[in-house]
Protein backbone atom coordinates (compact mmCIF):
# COMPACT_ATOMS: atom_id res chain seq x y z
CA UNK A 1 0.00 0.00 0.00
CA UNK A 2 1.11 3.57 -0.58
CA UNK A 3 1.85 5.64 2.48
CA UNK A 4 -1.14 7.52 3.83
CA UNK A 5 -1.61 10.01 6.61
CA UNK A 6 -2.58 7.88 9.63
CA UNK A 7 -6.29 7.80 10.36
CA UNK A 8 -5.85 8.87 13.97
CA UNK A 9 -3.42 11.67 13.11
CA UNK A 10 -5.70 13.04 10.41
CA UNK A 11 -8.62 13.16 12.83
CA UNK A 12 -6.57 14.82 15.54
CA UNK A 13 -5.24 17.44 13.15
CA UNK A 14 -8.66 18.57 11.95
CA UNK A 15 -9.39 22.13 13.04
CA UNK A 16 -12.88 21.29 14.21
CA UNK A 17 -14.79 20.07 17.22
CA UNK A 18 -13.42 17.49 19.67
CA UNK A 19 -13.32 13.99 18.26
CA UNK A 20 -14.76 12.90 21.61
CA UNK A 21 -18.10 14.25 20.47
CA UNK A 22 -18.00 12.25 17.27
CA UNK A 23 -17.21 9.01 19.07
CA UNK A 24 -19.29 9.40 22.22
CA UNK A 25 -22.57 10.75 20.87
CA UNK A 26 -24.97 7.81 21.16
CA UNK A 27 -28.49 7.92 19.84
CA UNK A 28 -30.84 5.11 20.82
CA UNK A 29 -32.01 3.47 17.60
CA UNK A 30 -35.62 3.63 18.69
CA UNK A 31 -35.69 6.19 21.47
CA UNK A 32 -35.23 9.93 21.44
CA UNK A 33 -32.59 10.02 24.18
CA UNK A 34 -29.20 11.46 23.37
CA UNK A 35 -26.11 10.81 25.48
CA UNK A 36 -23.47 13.53 25.17
CA UNK A 37 -20.00 14.00 26.55
CA UNK A 38 -20.39 17.05 28.83
CA UNK A 39 -16.86 18.24 28.00
CA UNK A 40 -17.49 18.17 24.24
CA UNK A 41 -19.29 20.50 21.88
CA UNK A 42 -23.06 20.56 21.56
CA UNK A 43 -24.75 19.15 18.47
CA UNK A 44 -25.51 22.67 17.26
CA UNK A 45 -21.85 23.65 17.51
CA UNK A 46 -20.73 20.56 15.62
CA UNK A 47 -22.99 21.03 12.62
CA UNK A 48 -22.64 24.80 12.39
CA UNK A 49 -19.79 24.81 9.86
CA UNK A 50 -17.89 22.76 7.32
CA UNK A 51 -15.17 21.69 9.76
CA UNK A 52 -17.69 20.16 12.14
CA UNK A 53 -19.55 18.37 9.36
CA UNK A 54 -16.36 16.87 7.94
CA UNK A 55 -15.26 15.79 11.42
CA UNK A 56 -18.60 14.01 11.81
CA UNK A 57 -18.04 12.36 8.42
CA UNK A 58 -14.70 11.03 9.66
CA UNK A 59 -16.47 9.83 12.78
CA UNK A 60 -18.81 7.74 10.64
CA UNK A 61 -15.90 5.75 9.27
CA UNK A 62 -14.33 5.35 12.71
CA UNK A 63 -17.55 4.00 14.21
CA UNK A 64 -18.17 1.72 11.22
CA UNK A 65 -14.67 0.23 10.98
CA UNK A 66 -12.74 0.34 14.27
CA UNK A 67 -13.09 -2.01 17.24
CA UNK A 68 -14.90 -5.17 18.26
CA UNK A 69 -18.29 -3.43 18.29
CA UNK A 70 -17.89 -2.06 14.76
CA UNK A 71 -19.74 -3.51 11.75
CA UNK A 72 -16.32 -4.18 10.22
CA UNK A 73 -15.96 -6.93 12.84
CA UNK A 74 -19.55 -7.92 13.60
CA UNK A 75 -20.83 -8.14 10.01
CA UNK A 76 -18.22 -10.54 8.50
CA UNK A 77 -18.05 -12.46 11.78
CA UNK A 78 -21.81 -12.93 12.05
CA UNK A 79 -22.28 -13.83 8.40
CA UNK A 80 -19.12 -15.93 8.39
CA UNK A 81 -20.26 -18.03 11.34
CA UNK A 82 -23.83 -18.35 10.08
CA UNK A 83 -22.78 -19.46 6.58
CA UNK A 84 -19.87 -21.70 7.62
CA UNK A 85 -17.05 -19.49 6.37
CA UNK A 86 -15.70 -19.30 9.93
CA UNK A 87 -15.45 -21.51 12.96
CA UNK A 88 -14.88 -20.62 16.64
CA UNK A 89 -11.51 -21.54 18.09
CA UNK A 90 -12.27 -20.89 21.75
CA UNK A 91 -15.75 -21.72 23.03
CA UNK A 92 -15.17 -19.08 25.71
CA UNK A 93 -16.17 -16.62 23.00
CA UNK A 94 -19.74 -17.57 23.84
CA UNK A 95 -21.65 -15.18 21.59
CA UNK A 96 -19.60 -16.12 18.54
CA UNK A 97 -20.03 -19.80 19.42
CA UNK A 98 -23.81 -19.44 19.61
CA UNK A 99 -23.82 -17.86 16.13
CA UNK A 100 -21.81 -20.83 14.87
CA UNK A 101 -24.32 -23.24 16.42
CA UNK A 102 -27.24 -21.18 15.13
CA UNK A 103 -30.97 -21.90 15.40
CA UNK A 104 -32.37 -21.40 18.93
CA UNK A 105 -28.88 -20.88 20.35
CA UNK A 106 -28.94 -17.35 18.92
CA UNK A 107 -30.97 -15.13 21.26
CA UNK A 108 -31.62 -11.40 21.60
CA UNK A 109 -28.98 -10.77 24.32
CA UNK A 110 -26.18 -12.03 22.01
CA UNK A 111 -23.53 -9.29 22.15
CA UNK A 112 -22.28 -9.69 18.57
CA UNK A 113 -25.70 -9.31 16.97
CA UNK A 114 -26.62 -6.55 19.46
CA UNK A 115 -23.55 -4.53 18.51
CA UNK A 116 -24.15 -5.08 14.79
CA UNK A 117 -27.67 -3.70 15.26
CA UNK A 118 -26.70 -0.85 17.59
CA UNK A 119 -23.66 0.40 15.69
CA UNK A 120 -25.42 0.21 12.32
CA UNK A 121 -28.28 2.26 13.77
CA UNK A 122 -25.83 4.74 15.32
CA UNK A 123 -24.01 5.16 12.01
CA UNK A 124 -27.36 5.73 10.31
CA UNK A 125 -28.46 8.26 12.95
CA UNK A 126 -25.20 10.20 12.77
CA UNK A 127 -25.34 10.19 8.96
CA UNK A 128 -28.87 11.58 9.23
CA UNK A 129 -27.52 14.38 11.43
CA UNK A 130 -24.93 15.27 8.80
CA UNK A 131 -27.40 15.14 5.93
CA UNK A 132 -29.92 17.35 7.76
CA UNK A 133 -27.26 20.01 8.13
CA UNK A 134 -25.29 19.60 4.89
CA UNK A 135 -26.60 22.94 3.58
CA UNK A 136 -24.34 24.64 6.15
CA UNK A 137 -21.57 23.94 3.64
CA UNK A 138 -22.08 26.80 1.18
CA UNK A 139 -19.59 25.55 -1.42
CA UNK A 140 -21.50 23.21 -3.74
CA UNK A 141 -18.63 20.74 -4.33
CA UNK A 142 -17.79 20.56 -0.61
CA UNK A 143 -21.46 20.00 0.22
CA UNK A 144 -21.57 17.30 -2.46
CA UNK A 145 -18.63 15.52 -0.82
CA UNK A 146 -20.28 15.68 2.59
CA UNK A 147 -23.61 14.40 1.23
CA UNK A 148 -21.94 11.66 -0.78
CA UNK A 149 -19.81 10.45 2.11
CA UNK A 150 -22.65 10.47 4.64
CA UNK A 151 -24.94 8.78 2.12
CA UNK A 152 -22.45 5.94 1.65
CA UNK A 153 -22.37 5.17 5.36
CA UNK A 154 -26.12 5.61 5.77
CA UNK A 155 -26.64 3.13 2.93
CA UNK A 156 -24.09 0.67 4.35
CA UNK A 157 -25.83 0.81 7.73
CA UNK A 158 -29.25 0.24 6.16
CA UNK A 159 -27.79 -2.58 4.07
CA UNK A 160 -26.43 -4.27 7.20
CA UNK A 161 -29.85 -4.18 8.86
CA UNK A 162 -31.58 -5.53 5.74
CA UNK A 163 -29.03 -8.32 5.39
CA UNK A 164 -29.51 -9.77 8.86
CA UNK A 165 -33.04 -8.83 9.94
CA UNK A 166 -36.47 -9.20 8.38
CA UNK A 167 -37.45 -5.69 9.46
CA UNK A 168 -35.72 -2.57 10.83
CA UNK A 169 -36.54 1.07 11.62
CA UNK A 170 -35.55 3.62 8.99
CA UNK A 171 -36.23 6.71 11.10
CA UNK A 172 -35.03 7.40 14.64
CA UNK A 173 -37.79 8.03 17.17
CA UNK A 174 -39.54 6.75 20.25
CA UNK A 175 -41.08 3.35 19.45
CA UNK A 176 -39.87 3.74 15.88
CA UNK A 177 -41.90 1.88 13.29
CA UNK A 178 -40.21 -1.10 11.66
CA UNK A 179 -40.07 -1.29 7.86
CA UNK A 180 -39.64 -4.42 5.78
CA UNK A 181 -36.13 -5.25 4.63
CA UNK A 182 -37.22 -4.45 1.06
CA UNK A 183 -38.28 -0.96 2.19
CA UNK A 184 -34.98 -0.54 4.04
CA UNK A 185 -33.02 -1.45 0.90
CA UNK A 186 -35.17 0.86 -1.20
CA UNK A 187 -34.31 3.69 1.19
CA UNK A 188 -30.60 2.88 0.84
CA UNK A 189 -30.86 3.04 -2.95
CA UNK A 190 -32.90 6.27 -2.81
CA UNK A 191 -30.28 7.89 -0.60
CA UNK A 192 -27.45 6.84 -2.90
CA UNK A 193 -29.26 8.04 -6.02
CA UNK A 194 -29.79 11.43 -4.38
CA UNK A 195 -26.07 11.63 -3.62
CA UNK A 196 -25.14 10.49 -7.14
CA UNK A 197 -26.81 13.59 -8.56
CA UNK A 198 -24.21 15.81 -6.88
CA UNK A 199 -20.92 17.07 -8.22
CA UNK A 200 -17.40 15.72 -7.68
CA UNK A 201 -16.22 16.38 -4.06
CA UNK A 202 -14.11 19.52 -3.65
CA UNK A 203 -10.38 19.60 -2.98
CA UNK A 204 -11.17 21.00 0.47
CA UNK A 205 -13.34 18.01 1.34
CA UNK A 206 -10.81 15.50 -0.03
CA UNK A 207 -7.96 17.10 1.93
CA UNK A 208 -9.81 16.83 5.24
CA UNK A 209 -11.47 13.43 4.97
CA UNK A 210 -9.78 10.17 5.88
CA UNK A 211 -8.30 9.05 2.54
CA UNK A 212 -9.31 5.88 0.76
CA UNK A 213 -12.98 6.02 -0.23
CA UNK A 214 -13.72 6.91 -3.86
CA UNK A 215 -17.10 8.59 -3.34
CA UNK A 216 -18.55 8.59 -6.90
CA UNK A 217 -17.58 4.99 -7.69
CA UNK A 218 -18.64 3.70 -4.27
CA UNK A 219 -22.08 5.26 -4.65
CA UNK A 220 -22.64 3.44 -7.93
CA UNK A 221 -21.25 0.14 -6.62
CA UNK A 222 -23.63 0.24 -3.65
CA UNK A 223 -26.60 1.16 -5.85
CA UNK A 224 -25.74 -1.94 -7.89
CA UNK A 225 -25.37 -4.11 -4.75
CA UNK A 226 -28.65 -3.16 -3.14
CA UNK A 227 -30.59 -3.08 -6.42
CA UNK A 228 -29.50 -6.66 -7.02
CA UNK A 229 -30.68 -7.64 -3.54
CA UNK A 230 -34.03 -6.02 -4.38
CA UNK A 231 -34.32 -7.85 -7.69
CA UNK A 232 -34.11 -4.64 -9.75
CA UNK A 233 -31.76 -6.13 -12.31
CA UNK A 234 -31.80 -3.34 -14.89
CA UNK A 235 -30.88 -0.75 -12.26
CA UNK A 236 -28.17 -3.05 -10.89
CA UNK A 237 -26.59 -3.42 -14.34
CA UNK A 238 -26.83 0.30 -15.11
CA UNK A 239 -25.13 1.27 -11.85
CA UNK A 240 -22.46 -1.42 -12.15
CA UNK A 241 -21.62 -0.15 -15.65
CA UNK A 242 -20.81 3.26 -14.13
CA UNK A 243 -18.18 1.90 -11.73
CA UNK A 244 -14.59 2.47 -12.85
CA UNK A 245 -12.94 -0.84 -11.97
CA UNK A 246 -9.47 0.66 -12.26
CA UNK A 247 -10.12 2.76 -9.14
CA UNK A 248 -9.76 1.53 -5.53
CA UNK A 249 -12.13 2.42 -2.72
CA UNK A 250 -10.94 1.26 0.70
CA UNK A 251 -11.31 1.75 4.43
CA UNK A 252 -7.82 2.67 5.58
CA UNK A 253 -6.32 1.94 9.01
CA UNK A 254 -3.19 2.56 11.04
CA UNK A 255 -1.66 1.11 14.22
CA UNK A 256 -4.02 3.13 16.42
CA UNK A 257 -7.19 2.80 14.36
CA UNK A 258 -6.78 -0.86 13.54
CA UNK A 259 -8.22 -3.27 11.01
CA UNK A 260 -10.81 -4.93 13.27
CA UNK A 261 -10.84 -8.45 11.80
CA UNK A 262 -7.06 -8.66 11.97
CA UNK A 263 -6.80 -7.05 15.40
CA UNK A 264 -9.48 -9.16 17.07
CA UNK A 265 -9.52 -12.47 15.20
CA UNK A 266 -6.69 -13.14 12.80
CA UNK A 267 -3.66 -11.72 14.62
CA UNK A 268 -4.03 -14.64 17.03
CA UNK A 269 -5.77 -18.03 17.23
CA UNK A 270 -8.29 -17.44 19.96
CA UNK A 271 -11.55 -16.15 18.47
CA UNK A 272 -12.44 -17.28 14.93
CA UNK A 273 -10.68 -18.75 11.93
CA UNK A 274 -11.79 -19.82 8.42
CA UNK A 275 -13.33 -23.28 8.71
CA UNK A 276 -11.23 -24.59 5.79
CA UNK A 277 -9.51 -23.43 2.61
CA UNK A 278 -12.63 -24.18 0.55
CA UNK A 279 -14.39 -20.95 1.57
CA UNK A 280 -16.91 -23.02 3.53
CA UNK A 281 -18.43 -24.29 0.29
CA UNK A 282 -20.12 -27.70 0.10
CA UNK A 283 -18.33 -30.59 -1.58
CA UNK A 284 -19.99 -30.14 -4.97
CA UNK A 285 -18.96 -26.45 -5.15
CA UNK A 286 -15.41 -26.64 -3.84
CA UNK A 287 -12.95 -24.34 -5.65
CA UNK A 288 -10.60 -25.56 -8.35
CA UNK A 289 -7.24 -26.45 -6.80
CA UNK A 290 -5.57 -24.10 -9.31
CA UNK A 291 -7.63 -21.11 -8.14
CA UNK A 292 -5.14 -18.38 -7.17
CA UNK A 293 -7.62 -16.90 -4.70
CA UNK A 294 -6.97 -19.79 -2.31
CA UNK A 295 -3.42 -18.58 -1.70
CA UNK A 296 -4.66 -14.99 -1.59
CA UNK A 297 -7.29 -15.47 1.10
CA UNK A 298 -5.62 -18.10 3.32
CA UNK A 299 -2.37 -18.27 5.24
CA UNK A 300 -1.49 -21.94 5.59
CA UNK A 301 1.73 -21.39 7.57
CA UNK A 302 1.70 -23.82 10.49
CA UNK A 303 0.46 -22.27 13.72
CA UNK A 304 -0.95 -19.20 11.98
CA UNK A 305 -4.62 -18.30 11.72
CA UNK A 306 -5.86 -19.23 8.23
CA UNK A 307 -7.53 -15.83 7.94
CA UNK A 308 -4.28 -13.92 8.36
CA UNK A 309 -4.03 -13.07 4.67
CA UNK A 310 -5.35 -10.74 1.95
CA UNK A 311 -7.08 -7.81 3.67
CA UNK A 312 -6.57 -9.15 7.19
CA UNK A 313 -2.81 -9.53 7.56
CA UNK A 314 -1.82 -6.42 9.54
CA UNK A 315 -3.28 -3.67 11.70
CA UNK A 316 -2.94 -1.14 8.90
CA UNK A 317 -4.16 -3.19 5.95
CA UNK A 318 -6.99 -1.49 4.09
CA UNK A 319 -10.28 -3.25 3.39
CA UNK A 320 -12.10 -2.57 0.10
CA UNK A 321 -15.50 -0.96 0.49
CA UNK A 322 -16.44 -3.10 -2.51
CA UNK A 323 -14.37 -5.47 -4.60
CA UNK A 324 -14.18 -5.13 -8.39
CA UNK A 325 -15.20 -8.78 -8.74
CA UNK A 326 -18.44 -8.02 -6.92
CA UNK A 327 -19.37 -5.40 -9.50
CA UNK A 328 -18.69 -7.83 -12.35
CA UNK A 329 -20.63 -10.64 -10.65
CA UNK A 330 -23.56 -8.30 -10.03
CA UNK A 331 -23.81 -7.87 -13.80
CA UNK A 332 -23.40 -11.61 -14.34
CA UNK A 333 -26.17 -12.49 -11.89
CA UNK A 334 -28.53 -9.77 -13.10
CA UNK A 335 -28.11 -10.92 -16.69
CA UNK A 336 -28.63 -14.55 -15.72
CA UNK A 337 -31.82 -13.74 -13.80
CA UNK A 338 -33.06 -11.86 -16.88
CA UNK A 339 -32.33 -15.13 -18.74
CA UNK A 340 -29.63 -13.45 -20.83
CA UNK A 341 -27.38 -16.43 -20.24
CA UNK A 342 -24.75 -15.64 -22.88
CA UNK A 343 -24.28 -12.13 -21.46
CA UNK A 344 -24.05 -13.61 -17.96
CA UNK A 345 -21.31 -16.02 -19.03
CA UNK A 346 -19.36 -13.17 -20.62
CA UNK A 347 -19.30 -11.36 -17.28
CA UNK A 348 -18.64 -14.56 -15.31
CA UNK A 349 -15.57 -15.26 -17.45
CA UNK A 350 -14.12 -11.85 -16.55
CA UNK A 351 -13.89 -13.07 -12.95
CA UNK A 352 -12.75 -16.60 -13.72
CA UNK A 353 -9.93 -15.57 -16.05
CA UNK A 354 -8.61 -12.39 -14.42
CA UNK A 355 -5.19 -12.86 -12.86
CA UNK A 356 -5.49 -9.79 -10.65
CA UNK A 357 -7.41 -6.56 -10.23
CA UNK A 358 -6.94 -3.19 -8.56
CA UNK A 359 -7.27 -4.75 -5.06
CA UNK A 360 -5.08 -7.77 -5.91
CA UNK A 361 -7.69 -10.53 -6.38
CA UNK A 362 -7.41 -12.92 -9.33
CA UNK A 363 -8.51 -16.50 -10.02
CA UNK A 364 -6.39 -17.24 -13.09
CA UNK A 365 -8.76 -20.01 -14.24
CA UNK A 366 -10.10 -21.11 -17.60
CA UNK A 367 -13.35 -19.74 -18.95
CA UNK A 368 -16.64 -21.31 -17.91
CA UNK A 369 -17.29 -24.62 -19.69
CA UNK A 370 -20.35 -25.91 -17.84
CA UNK A 371 -23.92 -26.22 -18.98
CA UNK A 372 -25.39 -23.06 -20.49
CA UNK A 373 -28.71 -23.30 -18.69
CA UNK A 374 -29.85 -20.47 -16.45
CA UNK A 375 -29.78 -22.70 -13.36
CA UNK A 376 -26.24 -23.97 -14.00
CA UNK A 377 -24.85 -20.51 -14.67
CA UNK A 378 -26.51 -19.11 -11.55
CA UNK A 379 -24.97 -21.89 -9.47
CA UNK A 380 -21.53 -21.04 -10.83
CA UNK A 381 -22.13 -17.35 -10.11
CA UNK A 382 -23.04 -18.22 -6.51
CA UNK A 383 -19.86 -20.25 -6.17
CA UNK A 384 -17.74 -17.41 -7.54
CA UNK A 385 -19.42 -14.88 -5.26
CA UNK A 386 -18.60 -17.08 -2.25
CA UNK A 387 -14.94 -17.16 -3.29
CA UNK A 388 -14.47 -13.64 -4.66
CA UNK A 389 -16.40 -11.99 -1.81
CA UNK A 390 -15.07 -14.12 1.03
CA UNK A 391 -15.57 -12.49 4.44
CA UNK A 392 -17.45 -9.45 3.13
CA UNK A 393 -20.58 -10.39 5.10
CA UNK A 394 -22.58 -10.75 1.88
CA UNK A 395 -22.84 -14.53 1.85
CA UNK A 396 -25.93 -14.72 4.09
CA UNK A 397 -28.05 -12.73 1.65
CA UNK A 398 -26.52 -14.70 -1.22
CA UNK A 399 -27.48 -17.97 0.46
CA UNK A 400 -31.09 -16.86 0.75
CA UNK A 401 -31.27 -15.22 -2.68
CA UNK A 402 -29.89 -18.25 -4.50
CA UNK A 403 -32.21 -20.59 -2.61
CA UNK A 404 -29.40 -22.59 -1.07
CA UNK A 405 -30.34 -25.40 1.37
CA UNK A 406 -30.93 -24.25 4.94
CA UNK A 407 -28.30 -26.79 6.01
CA UNK A 408 -25.68 -24.43 4.53
CA UNK A 409 -26.48 -21.72 7.09
CA UNK A 410 -27.13 -21.84 10.81
CA UNK A 411 -29.92 -19.24 10.67
CA UNK A 412 -31.80 -17.43 7.92
CA UNK A 413 -32.47 -14.18 9.85
CA UNK A 414 -31.42 -12.96 13.27
CA UNK A 415 -33.67 -12.34 16.28
CA UNK A 416 -34.02 -8.72 17.39
CA UNK A 417 -31.64 -7.52 20.13
CA UNK A 418 -33.05 -7.70 23.64
CA UNK A 419 -32.19 -4.06 24.26
CA UNK A 420 -34.32 -3.08 21.27
CA UNK A 421 -37.22 -5.17 22.49
CA UNK A 422 -36.96 -3.66 25.97
CA UNK A 423 -37.04 -0.09 24.64
CA UNK A 424 -39.29 -0.26 21.58
CA UNK A 425 -42.84 -1.54 21.76
CA UNK A 426 -42.89 -1.80 17.95
CA UNK A 427 -40.26 -4.55 17.85
CA UNK A 428 -41.63 -7.48 15.78
CA UNK A 429 -41.81 -11.10 16.83
CA UNK A 430 -38.50 -12.89 16.31
CA UNK A 431 -38.18 -15.14 13.25
CA UNK A 432 -38.19 -18.85 14.00
CA UNK A 433 -34.90 -19.34 12.15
Amino acid sequence: MKNIKPFSKLLNNLKAVPLAFVLLISINACGDKEYLNPSAASEQQVVSDVNGLITLCNGLQYRFTVGRSSPSYTMPTTAGLMTRELTVLNAGNTDEEFLRQGAANVQGPNAVLSQLWAQSNLVKANADLILRNADRATDLATRSGIVGYASIFRALALGNLATFWEKAPIAVGENAVFSTREEVLQEAVRQLETAAAGSVPSALFISRIVPGIDVPNTIQALIARYSLMLGDYDKAIAAADKVDLTKRSVFNFDDLSRNAMYDISFSNRNVTEPINTSFGLPEDLKPDAADKRIASFFNTTAGTNLGRASFYNANNTGIPVYRPGEVILIKAEAQARKNSVAAAITELNKVLTKTTDVVGIGAGLSAYSGATTQASVLTEIYKQRCIELFLTGLKLDDSRRFGRPESERTRTFLPYPQNERDNNKSTPVDPVN
